[in-house]
């Protein structure tokens, strides 16, 4: 009875030895996986934030834009309005050509703003997903011909 119940604690023992690592390199390739899985999604959400301020400094830029560009629409209105309440033809041109060359420059310095804004938002952006090292097809950044350029 003795060989029998040390035959069976040997066989026990053999089998556990056997078995555990077995048990031991799924808990492993499991924690890998959570933690793997745990990273990826930290990598996302780095890409997701870097994306989050380019956006919100694109609108800003954006508002910018088109406040300077109704302010030299609105100036050009009030310049011309003034310019055809003269009484001759020459201080006419004269102002219609102030009125005109003013609005080109507001236009050219409004479009050089937002395009610096435009360039620097997306820039930083690249460069802050680069960072965060996610993986391939997480950026956006491929879609950055699509933004609007107002050349």
């Amino acid at each position: 009875m003795m060989k029998k119940s040390m035959f069976v604690v040997l066989a026990f023992v053999l089998f556990a030895a056997m078995v555990a690592p077995a048990f031991a390199e799924e808990a492993t390739t499991t924690s890998a996986a959570t933690t793997s899985a745990s990273a990826t999604t930290a990598k996302i959400t780095c890409v997701g934030a870097a994306v989050a301020a380019r956006e919100a400094a694109l609108g800003a830029a954006m508002t910018a834009y088109t406040s300077a560009e109704n302010a030299a629409y609105t100036a050009r209105a009030q310049a011309l309005a003034a310019a055809y309440s003269s009484t001759t033809a020459k201080e006419v041109r004269t102002a219609v050509n102030a009125a005109w060359s003013t609005f080109r420059t507001s236009e050219k310095t409004a479009r050089k703003a937002w395009q610096t804004s435009r360039n620097a938002a997306w820039a930083t952006s690249r460069k802050a997903a680069n960072t965060c090292k996610a993986p391939a097809g997480v950026s956006d950044h491929g879609n950055s011909g699509l933004e609007s350029f107002a050349n």
